[in-house]
């Protein structure tokens, strides 16, 4: 499958372009790659869809925003392999499309080899939101999940036209167009005005005999099993969007989508930022000034670590990539590991004997070198 290009590219705009912008530069190339202008080019169909697809993200300050922060996997569950079709593209844009074009070309889709004007109305489902509780491992693998929704589906007896026999008649009012026209008597002269058919709903078509089952809409309720393949790295709040997964739209229509959005259940063992992983390890007053090799664990399994002779509490070990995989899929964060010298709370007799004995050597005095003095300048560093 080939690679796809940035969105900013495509539309020939940077990332700080303004609304305006954005829609001149789409209103641009629809005028380049409209099919009308391009019967039969599948390379400028192919351009005009990429277009669409762009546009529609990055107009969408909430797609724009998860885009800006995780590319093309925090959008990509929104659009297919042949991204935006062209239903999509008609019904989400066709007011852009009138302005462009004037009339002249459709602002609907009813199929290509059509000829000029506005088409039928094509209706569109609404999105489903649903929830998904993810655990650090599964975040870090990936994982597939099976959700129960419950949702409008087309309905079976009528193959969802919501006609009886499965068959619809031509609005005899708009002749199928989905639209009136309507003369006026101004005092700048005869104005025409379009708008849709009261009469079919703009849709162009009527239905004589309604359905039984669902009563003439072609929808009906019911539950249904989705799976949800949840990419790595995902992070709490962020929304993959599932096209064509939720509501379907009466008649036939276009079925909205179905909205994930992640929740990430607190960890027992490590705290998360992005992509990174923190963990604190106890280790005792021996081994910090002795040194010692010690087992930390990761999500991977267990590793060791070394300590070296005179470690302080609070230094900060760094494991590269044992973190968590970067949601675009470039890499891993790391594992950092705070070591914290474990302090008694309670000594008998002998211990107590032993540490005033101790504490009286000269190598037992704090004597802390300019290196240590600025260790939590180097903390600090660390954690922001």
């Amino acid at each position: 499958m080939a690679t796809k290009r940035d969105y900013y590219e495509v539309l020939g705009v940077d990332k700080n372009a303004t609304p305006d912008e954005l829609k001149k530069a789409y209103r641009k190339l629809a005028l380049q790659y409209h099919p009308d202008r391009n019967p039969g080019d599948k390379d400028a169909e192919e351009k005009f869809k990429e277009a669409a697809e762009a546009y529609d993200v990055l107009s969408n300050p909430e797609k724009k925003a998860r885009y800006d922060q995780f590319g093309h996997a925090g959008v990509d569950g929104a659009y297919g392999q042949g991204g935006m079709n062209m239903d999509d593209i008609f019904s989400q844009f066709g007011s852009i499309f009138g302005d462009l074009f004037g009339g002249g070309f459709r602002t609907g889709f009813t199929g290509f080899g059509g000829g000029g004007g506005a088409a039928r109305r094509v209706l569109r489902g609404t999105n489903l939101r649903i929830k998904v509780k993810l655990t650090l491992e599964e975040i870090d693998r990936g994982c597939e999940k099976k959700i129960k929704v419950s949702k409008f589906v087309p309905c079976k007896t009528c193959g969802g036209s919501g006609a009886r026999d499965g068959k619809m008649e031509t609005c005899p009012h708009c002749h199928g167009s989905g639209v009136v026209t309507e003369t006026k008597r101004t005092i700048l002269g005869m104005m025409q005005t379009q708008s849709a058919c009261p009469h079919c709903g703009g849709e162009g078509r009527i239905i004589k005999d309604k359905c039984h089952d669902c009563h003439g809409d072609g929808i009906v309720k019911s539950d249904e099993i989705i799976t949800i393949n949840i990419p790595a790295g995902v992070q709490d709040g962020m929304q993959l969007a599932m096209q064509g997964q939720g509501n379907a739209a009466p008649h036939n229509g276009i079925a909205g989508d179905l909205i994930v959005l992640i929740e990430e259940q607190e960890h027992d063992v490590f705290e998360r930022q992005d992509a990174n992983l923190y963990y604190n390890a106890f280790i005792t007053f021996s081994e910090a000034a002795l040194g010692a090799s010690v087992e930390i664990p990761t999500l991977s399994g267990k590793v060791k670590i070394k300590i070296d002779p005179g470690t302080p509490s609070g230094r900060v070990v760094r494991l590269r990539g044992k973190g968590l995989p970067v949601v675009n899929g470039y890499g891993r964060g790391d594992l950092l590991v705070c070591l914290n010298v474990w302090v008694p709370k309670n000594l008998t007799k002998e211990e107590k004997k032993t540490l005033e004995d101790l504490q009286n050597h000269d190598n037992f005095k704090p004597n802390p070198t300019k290196q240590e003095r600025g260790f939590f300048d180097k903390m600090k560093e660390m954690f922001n």
